[in-house]
């Protein structure tokens, strides 16, 4: 099994969603000793924000200069690390209601039309819908159903969307909240995250 794990939380040490990414792994390798991992720490290593000049250059067999390039080969990576994954394991940071820019900038490069979806008569189709993906998801407040900032959500929202359009109907997300509110509502939030992962499907 071939297992992408991302993380794209900017608190490094402090962060919730990484503990919470490499407990995913760590569950699903103790179950697999043969998995395969490929890590991506979207903050140590940033993408470049998508321009006009990559998409133009996706198309073109022009010499391009070398920044484009080799911003046109990371492109290519990315998109084939996300391809050959049957497992993607993302850790999602809550930043002013939305995820990281980071992690923005790494769905621009799988959104690929011809690749990860594409368009017929009927409208878009979704070509990446055998995946198994699995969001650990850090909320500072609380955002969950029923709360007064429920609508104000667009982290975890956001990425169903986006999976959805490419096929993934179905990611698995596991969501620590509150961890703003105070340190014992932040250890809660972590211990309740773990007991989750730790209940996630292996096979």
């Amino acid at each position: 099994m071939r297992l992408l794990h991302i993380d794209s939380s900017i608190l490094g040490d402090n962060s919730v969603s990484r503990p919470l990414s490499a407990a995913v792994v760590a569950h699903l390798k103790a179950a697999h000793p043969d998995l395969t991992e490929t890590y991506r720490d979207l903050v140590a290593q940033p993408i470049e924000h998508l321009t006009g000049a990559y998409l133009a250059g996706q198309n073109s067999d022009v010499q391009h200069d070398q920044a484009l390039q080799e911003d046109l080969a990371l492109g290519g990576r990315l998109l084939e690390e996300f391809l050959a994954a049957d497992t993607v394991v993302i850790g999602v940071a809550l930043y002013n209601f939305t995820i990281p820019s980071q992690l923005k900038a790494w769905v621009d490069r799988i959104l690929v039309a011809g690749k990860t979806f594409r368009y017929g008569p009927n409208g878009a189709e979704g070509l990446a819908g055998r995946k198994r993906v699995i969001l650990t998801v850090a909320r500072g407040g609380l955002y969950g159903p029923g709360t007064p900032h429920e609508a104000y959500e667009h982290a975890e929202t956001y990425l169903r969307t986006v999976f959805g359009f490419i096929g993934i109907t179905n990611p698995e997300v596991v969501v620590a909240e509150g961890i703003a509110l105070g340190p014992q509502q932040r250890e809660a939030a972590l211990k309740s995250g773990l007991a989750a992962v730790a209940a996630l499907p292996t096979g």
